[in-house]
């Protein structure tokens, strides 16, 4: 695959779009394309509660001419869409005329910080359902004491883009996956929680490096081992 390969833009319609942004004589235009996928899934009492899914792409444009800056955003990514919005956005910065500038941009810059063996938008639902699952079993399993349990889970795959009219041509991928439990133990002692999280910058895989049903279990025992917990000593220091 090419440096230029699964861009959000392809390089070419980025150039015209910029120089469309430039063509009332402005100094400098800036396109920042973002597409992001998420998922979150919740349990409590034993149930799934919530599963849901969500999706928002869109488009900034930045011009600037002088001492105005105008700018336009928008969700269609297609040419028409984005050529559209390097006009709004070059009115806004200038109401005179002016020529066309060509952009010649770069090479794609990357910077990748992880690497990702397991694209958490590629998993199946079924499988994060069966994580929260897990762990409802582990924490309840702890004790007798232990009476609800709570846990979620989200992901998300954001792509960016960036390319200007000085050439800059920039991308970067940011995965975050997550998983959050509390338990709730009951007793002589009152009410007591537990909780314990899980959250890295990389895929699925995190899941296979850190084993949930012993999350669960640190969390339930933190609740339990609270119970028998004396209250702090009263009266003035």
């Amino acid at each position: 695959m090419s440096q230029t390969e699964n861009l959000l833009v392809a390089p070419d319609v980025l150039s015209r779009v910029l120089s469309r942004g430039r063509a009332t004589g402005a100094e400098f235009s800036e396109v920042f394309v973002e597409d992001k996928r998420s998922t979150s899934a919740s349990l409590d009492d034993g149930k799934v509660e919530q599963v849901s899914s969500g999706r928002d792409r869109g488009a900034g444009i930045r011009v600037i001419k002088g001492d105005t800056t105008g700018f336009a955003h928008t969700s269609d990514l297609s040419e028409k869409g984005l050529l559209a919005a390097a006009e709004a956005a070059a009115a806004a910065a200038s109401q005179g005329g002016g020529g066309v500038n060509a952009v010649a941009l770069g090479a794609v810059v990357r910077h990748p910080v992880n690497t990702v063996q397991k694209w958490p938008d590629e998993v199946a639902k079924r499988d994060k359902v069966a994580l929260l699952q897990r762990v409802n079993i582990a924490a309840r399993g702890v004790h007798k004491a232990i009476v609800q349990v709570s846990a979620g889970y989200g992901d998300s795959r954001k792509r960016i883009l960036i390319a200007n009219s000085d050439g800059v041509l920039a991308a970067d991928e940011q995965v975050r996956t997550l998983m959050r439990i509390s338990v709730v133990a009951s007793g002589d002692g009152g009410m007591q929680t537990g909780f314990q999280s899980l959250g890295h910058t990389i895929g699925f895989e995190v899941f296979d490096e850190n084993d949930v049903e012993e999350l669960a279990i640190t969390a339930a025992k933190q609740a339990v081992t609270k119970l028998s917990a004396r209250p702090a000593p009263s009266g003035s220091l």
